[in-house]
């Protein structure tokens, strides 16, 4: 590692979205070797002497190149695009954004919830077909939340529902390290129980082989028949046709979902139609602070790389 590393952002990155991060380290750290590129040759030329890089993903080509790169800093939570074993045989560390997204996903799963418990959805079809019929609305105050992953998104999701009187429960890889916030924590064994006992079933877990599918029919099946299952992780953490099936059935009360296994979600899905869907493009994530805490995030961890120091975030 040099005294002043080479970073690239690559083309990979839109480039609104690059400005945005490359504005936002610079202002932070004006001295540092910060390279944009804007198409595919600028970064072909470029990534030879990056040991650093900021982006969404790194194309098989970028990646056989870059023969200096130490570090990939990842502009998304999830990382499930990226080849572990060749990074790991290349001794190159991966870090990803977790953290960055836990208050816009945190608001818009309190949304999803306030919108079934007020049945605002009922209310935006009512408007759309010109009718003015009265239905009731309930409270989330009393009510039990499952936070399934309760990392920087579901301990977020945990504080905001706190603050509705909500009672909060979930799962977590190691229940002592569990977020304030939360009244009761157990082990991912304790999956079921939380299934069993939520009002709203929130999935913030990253999708890795033992998150795949993890909520399928069994689960749908212990949950209460009013309950609300909340999906910001990832798609295929949900089996979708178990889940759909159940909404069909009257299994659950319903679902708000940001994410799906097929994305852009096909126009022949059932989803669209069933009147106990929520569905939201992916975009859970999105705010105008993302980029600029992203530029925070990495300013963070470059200061460690070169103290050699433990990263944040580090995936690999």
């Amino acid at each position: 590692m040099s005294d002043r590393p080479t970073v690239l952002i690559p083309h990979h990155v839109p480039l609104d979205s690059a400005r945005e991060v490359f504005e936002g380290i610079e202002t932070r750290r004006p001295d540092l070797d910060l390279h944009l590129a804007t198409t595919p040759e600028e970064s072909r030329e470029a990534i030879d002497e990056a040991e650093i890089a900021v982006t969404f993903g790194l194309d098989e080509e970028l990646l056989e190149r870059a023969e200096r790169l130490e570090w990939i800093q990842a502009l998304s939570a999830g990382v499930d695009r990226y080849d572990f074993e060749t990074l790991e045989e290349r001794g190159i560390a991966l870090t990803n954004a977790s953290g960055v997204h836990a208050e816009p996903i945190g608001e818009q799963v309190l949304g999803y919830m306030l919108t079934f418990e007020r049945n605002l959805h009922k209310a935006a079809r009512q408007q759309e077909r010109g009718i003015w019929e009265r239905f009731r609305g309930g409270e989330l105050a009393g009510k039990t939340v499952g936070v399934v992953g309760l990392g920087a998104i579901g301990t977020r999701v945990a504080e905001l529902s706190q603050a509705f009187d909500m009672t909060v429960i979930g799962t977590k890889g190691n229940p002592d390290d569990a977020p304030d916030a939360v009244d009761e924590v157990f082990g991912p064994d304790g999956l079921h129980e939380v299934c069993q006992r939520s009002d709203y079933l929130v999935v913030a877990v990253p999708l890795t082989d033992e998150t795949r599918g993890m909520i399928g029919r069994w689960e749908f099946r212990m949950m209460q028949s009013d309950a609300v299952l909340i999906n910001v992780a990832r798609g295929e953490v949900v089996d979708q046709d178990a889940m759909v099936h159940a909404l069909q059935q009257g299994a659950i009360g319903g679902a708000g979902l940001d994410v799906f296994e097929t994305e852009p979600l096909p126009q022949d899905s059932p989803l669209w139609d069933l009147s106990n869907v929520v569905v939201t493009p992916h975009m859970s994530g999105s705010t105008p602070e993302y980029m600029d805490r992203c530029a925070e995030l990495f300013v963070e961890n470059y200061d460690r790389h070169l103290a050699g120091e433990p990263l944040e975030n580090r995936i690999v």
